[in-house]
């Protein structure tokens, strides 16, 4: 791993504080990442021509930007109660969020875009590894580090998955690379009011053990990242295929997509014919839900299960598995939302860190992203990655591409696993439909 030197580390608070938002109370969306790690992405970028002051500008519009986002420069805060429940809110109190400044020195933009697998350094560009999200109490809810490359410049962001779910992840992103090319107000706005749904009475009351929260996290094996790029006609041609076999036109980009790879990769891991394969897909909330604007600034994603022995995974075809997914999406509907909300209050369960189970996949993020578009003054970023929390073996993560239209697949696999998939003759012959 290239050595990583820090420069500086300071603490980036609101320029100018906002009275209208002191306190967020969490959802069960919110809530049950608790117990998880943070969010963790950025962008690679060519290095911008007078990078003298570059370092302050940034740490100028970051502060402006979180005006309009007071929950990323607060903390978690609780209220303990009688019943040995606790109840958790954002305080927005303006401690700050995180900036680091950071070189590495020995480091080309080639050295991370070329290499079949995503190399190693690119961890080191992150802050607040193996933290919990439950620690928010004490630690940044944000976290930005600001890498210089002999020839680049990565951005990176790493943020509370209490409080932000992808999609208003990169809703700040976004809002930060507007303020830094000069606008004085958001296109989008964030939305911070919390959803009203009967019967549910913020703050929500949870009862929380204490081994869970001094559990320490799970440590992934050797583990290899691989990101596929799919250029739009080769989308079009593996979604008209999936289609094509199941004599409909209901059956999307993504869902073809990740067919391809959960048979692929259950096929490569040499799956019992009879064993039960599962991909755990998330839906997201604001689509479906009318009271969420799509600047609802929090969590609103929803967890759904399908499953496919492996022998019929395998053997009925791109479009049986791609048909499988539709038909679990197309059934969650605003009342099943709405629902788990009500049973999660009654009975909370938390998302925990733990290995992956061999016989399941599971998927992140979303090519409606706006990634590629965030332009902070001196051009489009060049390449995204994640962090080290994202390192898990069967994690699928799904991002728009480069150009418009194309998507990118990065996949978390043993070594095992992602060397048979590149000699899987099936799998190769899919890519090049």
């Amino acid at each position: 791993m290239a050595s990583i030197r820090f420069i500086s580390s300071r603490i980036i608070q609101v320029g100018s504080r906002s009275k209208e938002t002191d306190r967020i109370d969490l959802t069960p969306w919110d809530l049950k990442h608790l117990l998880v790690g943070y969010l963790q992405a950025g962008l690679l970028f060519h290095k911008p021509k007078l990078p003298e002051a570059l370092i302050h500008h940034l740490q100028t519009s970051l502060s402006r930007t979180l005006d309009f986002f007071p929950p990323l420069a607060g903390r978690l805060a609780t209220i303990e109660h009688e019943d040995k429940t606790t109840s958790f809110f954002i305080d927005c109190n303006n401690a700050g969020a995180l900036f680091v400044h950071a070189t590495a020195e020995n480091v080309n933009i080639s050295d991370l875009v070329e290499p079949v697998y995503v190399p190693e350094t690119v961890d080191a560009f992150f802050q607040l590894d193996g933290v919990k999200n439950i620690e928010g109490t004490s630690k940044p809810l944000l976290a930005v580090q600001v890498t210089e490359l002999v020839d680049g410049i990565f951005i990176t962001c790493s943020a509370n998955h209490s409080v932000v779910d992808g999609a208003s992840f990169w809703h700040f992103f976004n809002s930060w690379s507007e303020i830094s090319r000069g606008f004085d107000y958001l296109s989008r706005p964030p939305i911070f009011k919390r959803p009203l749904i009967d019967d549910i009475h913020y703050p929500i009351r949870i009862p929380l053990q204490k081994e869970h929260i001094q559990e320490r996290f799970f440590q992934p094996g050797n583990l290899k990242v691989r990101v596929f790029n799919f250029r739009k006609e080769s989308i079009v041609r593996i979604k008209r295929k999936a289609n094509a076999e199941m004599n409909t036109d209901k059956i999307s980009s993504l869902q073809a997509l990740l067919s391809l790879f959960w048979q692929s990769i259950m096929r490569n891991r040499q799956m019992d014919p009879n064993q039960e394969t599962m991909i755990f897909l998330v839906i997201g909330v604001r689509q479906k839900l009318q009271q969420l604007p799509e600047e609802y600034f929090g969590n609103a994603i929803h967890s759904a299960e399908v499953s496919l022995k492996a022998g019929e995974l395998v053997e009925k075809g791109l479009g049986n598995a791609a048909w499988e997914i539709n038909q679990v999406v197309a059934n969650h509907r605003e009342e099943n939302f709405i629902n788990f909300v009500k049973r999660w209050v009654n009975s909370p369960l938390l998302f925990q860190t733990g290995p992956m189970m061999n016989n399941a996949l599971l998927t992140g993020n979303s090519p409606r992203f706006d990634i590629y578009g965030n332009d902070f003054g001196w051009g489009r970023p060049i390449a995204m990655s994640h962090g080290a929390e994202s390192k898990r073996d069967g994690l699928v993560t799904v991002s728009p591409g480069v150009e418009e239209g194309d998507i990118e697949i990065k996949v978390c696999l043993s070594p095992k696993t992602i060397q048979a998939m590149e000699n899987d003759e099936d799998f190769i012959a899919a890519l090049n439909i």
